[in-house]
């Protein structure tokens, strides 16, 4: 992406570019002084604009290989090189311990170091706030507020990889060399903690003008307490979400395709980009079919396309799976994807897809083109699984004519807020509340929904969250909060390959599909991969600090 600081966010905030901020036409004119920066409401804010840039950061860099769906059934990157986007995942998902050294995994998956910068420069932000502010009490607490939730989303990054952390806070005085890791609870204590102080004193969304809101404090509050169990706070985050006016969108491509200046209801965190001012991301270079770019004779797109496992996981449209015996080999029959849910077709582009006004070729000597994983090694756009993703993807881009893409990002939407509600209703016993939540996000798209309990309910939980949220960066870290990462497939991540359809295409009409494997050996989740290592600079520069005990 380029020029970050220009980004309109997800609260539909122009940042500007910070060359125009009041406060740099200030003496002395090569630099400024804390206190004249944090003294106004306006200077403030326009420095607390650099911290809202951790949002995107946060999202876009869960996983330095590539997309984390990438690490479990819903994603293959289709290259054989050496390098991220490519073969990397693939080795992160085989497991093989020799190969998930603490330094690899720290690497690819860590981001202690980055975080703590991030949490370092809020903190400083938070000293000065008290220290030189001389805004109304009411800004100074909003501007802290704001300041607070950016802090929260940093240790939740870290505290959902590492479990135990080391806690700073803005007293800059008591910060020393070697200090030792917090309790995993007092680490959900501080986060919980931040986002009840920006619930409480951020401004509803109608109000706070494009910048953070309580909506996004109690909305991120539902996820971080998933994450350490609370059930109670999470539905009762959950509720307040709900007072505040969010909703579903009518068509779940708009869900997260649509932009919160546009009317999207269900975006609550949102990042947003301008072609106008060059603020553009690289996500459809990507992800978008190896055709758009073949047929100007250019090579793009297809680094990473949805696998068979993952097109196996969507429901008919009448409810219930269909039977994919017949494709687990070879035959000429056409798969079964005209009858299967709205979601899938908003999700995955497969063979005779519509996709901007062409049908996309996923076979043999097609447009988009078919490439057979381990042989050849670069892809060059083509599919190594039969099939590209649709989701996220922006179809009204020309990719030739402008290489950035502009279509939202989503960081966080209202169906998020009710599975999650769902997941603490079913912990806490509350078998109507988790039913009222799953069955609204599968009315959006017409499927039929029976009330359960006990492990069906769970069963439809864990489906929900599968489906409705792919591709949104939250599946792997699902897979691990519930522990069931190290378990057999399909419970877990083990024990299992990747598959796609290998197509060709007969000439009569017809075409034939191969099932075929798109791994060299069954992927596999040791359990140390539960939490991540402390990297190696923390431990030789913090005294108080032992690595844990799975990664010595």
């Amino acid at each position: 992406m380029k020029n970050i600081y220009k980004a309109i966010l997800a609260l539909g905030l122009s940042l500007g570019a910070f060359s125009c901020t009041p406060y740099l036409d200030m003496s002395p004119t090569d630099s400024v002084s804390d206190k004249l920066i944090w003294q106004k409401t306006e200077n403030a804010e326009y420095h607390v604009n650099y911290l809202y840039t951790y949002l995107y950061d946060l999202l876009m860099n869960q996983c330095a290989a590539g997309q984390t769906e990438a690490l479990t059934d819903m994603m293959k990157y289709g290259s054989y090189n050496y390098n991220s986007l490519c073969y990397i995942p693939s080795e992160i998902a085989y497991g093989v311990e020799q190969t998930l050294s603490a330094g690899y995994v720290s690497t690819y998956l860590g981001y202690w170091g980055t975080w703590y910068q991030g949490i370092a420069k809020t903190n400083k932000a938070l000293d000065c706030l008290k220290r030189f502010g001389q805004m109304s009490d009411e800004d100074k607490l909003r501007i802290e507020a704001e300041i607070k939730f950016m802090r929260a989303s940093l240790y939740f990054d870290l505290m959902k990889r590492y479990k135990e952390i080391i806690i700073y806070d803005e007293d800059l005085q008591s910060y020393t060399k070697d200090k030792g890791l917090s309790s995993e609870e007092a680490g959900w204590d501080f986060i919980y903690a931040d986002l009840k102080f920006a619930a409480d004193n951020l401004p509803a969304r109608e109000a706070a003008k494009g910048r953070i809101n309580k909506g996004m404090a109690w909305a991120f509050m539902t996820r971080a307490m998933l994450y350490a169990e609370r059930w109670a706070e999470v539905k009762t985050a959950a509720e307040e979400v709900e007072k505040l006016g969010y909703g579903l969108e009518a068509q779940y491509a708009d869900a997260y395709g649509k932009a919160i200046n546009a009317g999207n209801n269900e975006a609550i965190i949102q990042y947003l980009f301008d072609r106008a001012n060059d603020v553009t991301h690289s996500f459809d270079f990507y992800y978008t079919p190896g055709g758009d770019y073949a047929l100007h004779g250019e090579t793009g797109g297809g680094y990473g396309t949805p696998t068979q496992e993952m097109v196996e996981s969507y429901e008919l449209a009448r409810g219930g799976k269909p039977d994919w015996t017949a494709w687990h080999g070879t035959t000429t029959q056409t798969p079964p994807y005209a009858d299967l849910e709205p979601r899938f077709h908003a999700t995955i582009l497969y063979n005779g897809a519509e996709w901007k006004g062409r049908a996309i070729e996923p076979f043999v000597g097609g447009v988009d083109g078919w490439c057979q994983w381990n042989l050849d090694r670069e892809p060059m756009g083509r599919t190594t699984t039969g099939y590209y993703l649709r989701k996220l993807v922006d179809e009204s881009h020309d990719v030739i004519a402008y290489s950035g893409g502009v279509q939202p990002l989503i960081i966080m939407r209202y169906a998020e807020v009710l599975l999650n509600k769902a997941e603490a209703c079913y912990h806490l016993d509350d078998n109507a509340g988790a039913n009222a939540a799953v069955k609204a996000v599968r009315e959006r798209v017409g499927l039929p929904y029976t009330d359960k309990a006990g492990s069906p309910l769970w069963d439809a939980i864990r489906q929900e969250r599968k489906v409705e949220l792919a591709f949104e960066g939250l599946w792997y870290w699902d897979l691990r909060r519930w522990g069931v990462a190290h378990k057999q497939y399909p419970e877990g991540l083990s024990g299992y390959q990747q598959h796609g359809l290998k197509i060709e295409n007969n000439g009569d009409g017809t075409f034939t599909y191969s099932y075929v494997s798109v791994d060299d050996q069954d992927r596999n989740f040791p359990e140390k991969m539960y939490r991540f290592p402390i990297p190696s600079g923390e431990l030789n520069n913090n005294a108080e600090v032992d690595q844990y005990p799975e990664w010595k």
